[in-house]
């Protein structure tokens, strides 16, 4: 990555604005996981060692371009506070006025958070005016919001036009290290296991990700868009048929690189509202009857693809092999997880590409137990396709 790194600024005394991605779940005024607050630590730590007057800017939630008082910033401040362990000082406002004196009254060391972006709608507009107002308030420009990297907002790509120098910071690095290794030169074998509800979403990844592959996994609900490209009966599963022409010619030019599952958990009664199934059975991949809906992958397909798994030197994982959310449903999930932590002590690189997938590793307890687990989703859907992330792109070369 030819951009500057954080490390690469002289912050002593300079006012810098960091991008983070604290949008986090709160819960009658409090923080519910601090997850990504801790994710932003090593960068903020390293700006107040170093002398930097720290200003955080990131968004919460979806307030659609007005103030909405259960997401305002303020107690995200007070947790990410005592995970810093000094006071941080949080305001009412993002631009104007008192957001302009209370940047400019910072000390060397201290750090000001800013109220929700997205309270604007110039935020997501990418307004040039916002963007400066907001560039106003720094000198300097950290991103290290990978999770909204793909966005060309305000505080991602137009604010990096009116700061002297923008930067990636030590999480935007991470992410984009493990994940362009990946890509770009992953030790051998190569494999990727892609899950997730529908084969729309994943097109392009899969599209991207066979001709590098060594073996591409497939699993989750869009299996079923797969059996019916194959003429396979697949009773009331989730499919996409508008996809099974798509998913024919994957079919055909993957050769031997596409696994699909070779058996399934199907269930003649499913209602996901209420996290409820019907009577479970494990049938094979070609004996599901009319009128039952397939809702994980079966133990002969665990036992096959943890065999792939054993030999992998890296793995990149992206989407759940099943109604993770439910525990009858999940046991594929977690048990390619396990497979995954037992890859990543046997020396592979293991990558959890966020979204779903991430909130399942947690779920599993194995998050401390693989390489890297992404803290974008869509972010790190958008870089596995191999487009460009508008936040990345806007920092400055080196």
């Amino acid at each position: 990555m030819n951009k500057l790194k954080v490390t690469d600024l002289d912050v002593s005394g300079k006012r810098v604005l960091v991008r983070v991605d604290f949008n986090v779940p709160l819960k009658d005024g409090t923080v519910e996981s601090d997850k990504r607050l801790r994710a932003s630590l090593p960068t903020v730590q390293h700006l107040i060692k170093n002398g930097a007057r720290v200003i955080l800017m990131s968004h919460l939630g979806r307030p659609k371009g007005k103030p909405v008082d259960s997401m305002r910033m303020s107690p995200v401040g007070d947790a990410f506070g005592k995970l810093l362990g000094q006071s941080v000082k949080t305001l009412s406002v993002c631009v104007g006025d008192e957001a302009k004196k209370a940047a400019e009254s910072l000390k060397n060391g201290e750090v000001l958070l800013l109220e929700n972006l997205r309270f604007h709608p110039e935020e997501e507009g990418n307004d040039p005016g916002f963007s400066k107002q907001l560039a106003s308030l720094g000198e300097l420009y950290v991103n290290d919001a990978f999770g909204t990297a793909h966005r060309a907002h305000a505080s991602t790509e137009g604010i990096t036009h009116f700061v002297q120098k923008s930067a990636a910071g030590f999480l935007m690095q991470k992410e984009l290290d493990y994940l362009g290794g990946a890509i770009q030169n992953p030790a051998r074998p190569f494999v990727a296991i892609l899950g997730g509800s529908k084969v729309s979403s994943k097109i392009d990844v899969i599209k991207s990700l066979l001709p590098q592959v060594d073996h591409l996994i497939i699993g989750g609900g869009m299996a079923y868009t797969f059996y019916k490209a194959q003429g396979l009966e697949i009773g009331k599963s989730l499919c996409e048929d508008d996809k099974v022409q798509v998913a024919k010619d994957l079919l055909a030019s993957a050769g031997n690189k596409l696994m699909l599952p070779v058996d399934c958990v199907i269930s003649d009664a499913f209602d996901f509202d209420a996290r409820k199934v019907g009577t479970l059975k494990t049938v094979k991949a070609n004996e599901i009857p009319a009128g039952w809906i397939g809702l994980d992958a079966g133990p002969a397909t665990v036992q096959k693809y943890t065999e792939v798994l054993s030999t992998a030197k890296t793995v990149l994982w992206n989407g759940p092999l099943g109604v993770f959310e439910i525990a009858e449903t999940a046991v594929a999930t977690f048990k390619i997880a396990e497979a995954l932590a037992s890859a990543t002590k046997n020396g592979a690189i293991t990558i959890i590409g966020g979204g779903d997938s991430a909130a399942a590793i947690e779920k599993a307890r194995l998050e401390d137990r693989v390489s890297h687990v992404s803290t974008g989703g869509g972010a790190s859907l958008e870089f596995l396709e191999g487009k460009e992330l508008p936040g990345v792109t806007a920092l400055s070369s080196k």
